[in-house]
């Protein structure tokens, strides 16, 4: 039962490093918290729901047309919003006050467009039987997922340290405003990771149907928790310190449900309760300011 926990433990981690890998990515670059994150990922598995129903589009088409659109869709949300939010005396404070009226919007529309129902996808179109990994079975949908999500924090990954545009996003992270002396072009910059965030929601919400099992218009407060805490163990800022704080929940996630599953939803809140009390700045909070 522990090896089974802890190995499904890692693939449920992957895939809530993609829940919390947007998340981190825009408070990493602007400073800002998008509470209408979770809802950006609902509306994810909603098109990929849609798009099998109305169409018969694959899960693994529709991840290819949601990156696309929500890019699209983030960056005039960026230009609408966020400048003028980071030239208040208090952006992370606003932020955290207009993107909860943006996840209530979302929220209402979606309800009033589709109703409250539960929406979910078959199993079988990501493969059929069990998959063993080191003697646990485990549904094939779950390691679809979970390699969708590695692929992921990889592409992110090579775009921050491979690419042109990953060193100026990096020197964002930085100092905005030791970058815009510089002459970088930061509301580009800024708005190009606002869009690659809201896709990789997105692209969570797509999977979502298969590990979480559903998809409901109100499900944008309890992923935020989830990602917050995910974010949190792995600091806050540094999207791919997100790959450990993933990890970590996921296991414990596995853990609780094996032996305390009474507890398992009060996890992320321990979790978050734990890591601020022992260790305010993350695990990886001391290499962070190294860098």
């Amino acid at each position: 039962m522990l090896t089974g926990a802890i190995v499904a433990g890692v693939v449920f981690g992957l895939y809530y490093t993609l829940v919390g890998l947007g998340l981190n990515l825009v408070f990493g670059v602007m400073r800002i918290v998008n509470l209408a994150h979770g809802d950006f990922m609902m509306l994810g598995g909603v098109a990929a729901c849609l798009l099998y129903a109305g169409f018969a589009v694959h899960p693994l088409v529709a991840v290819v047309l949601v990156i696309v659109v929500f890019v699209l869709i983030g960056l005039p949300i960026y230009y609408l919003v966020v400048p003028r939010l980071l030239r208040s005396r208090d952006a992370e404070m606003l932020s955290l006050i207009l993107f909860f009226g943006l996840s209530q919007m979302i929220e209402a529309l979606t309800t009033i467009a589709l109703g409250a129902t539960e929406r979910s996808l078959p199993p079988r179109l990501l493969g059929v039987g069990p998959f063993i990994l080191l003697g646990t079975r485990l549904p094939k949908a779950w390691i679809f997922s979970a390699a969708a999500s590695a692929i992921a924090v990889l592409l992110v990954y090579l775009y921050l340290y491979r690419t042109r545009l990953g060193t100026l996003t990096r020197a964002v992270m930085v100092s905005r405003d030791e970058a815009l002396a510089t002459g970088i072009d930061v509301n580009f910059v800024s708005a190009l990771a606002f869009g690659i965030s809201i896709a990789l929601a997105g692209v969570a919400g797509v999977f979502a149907p298969f590990i979480l099992g559903s998809i409901t218009p109100n499900m944008g407060v309890a992923i935020n928790i989830t990602a917050f805490a995910v974010i949190v163990v792995g600091t806050l800022g540094n999207p791919l310190g997100t790959l450990l704080g993933g990890i970590i929940y996921g296991v414990s996630l596995m853990l609780m449900q094996t032996y305390l599953s009474s507890w398992a939803n009060l996890l992320p809140n321990l979790l978050l309760i734990a890591v601020l009390l022992v260790r305010p700045e993350g695990l990886l909070g001391r290499q962070v300011r190294r860098a």
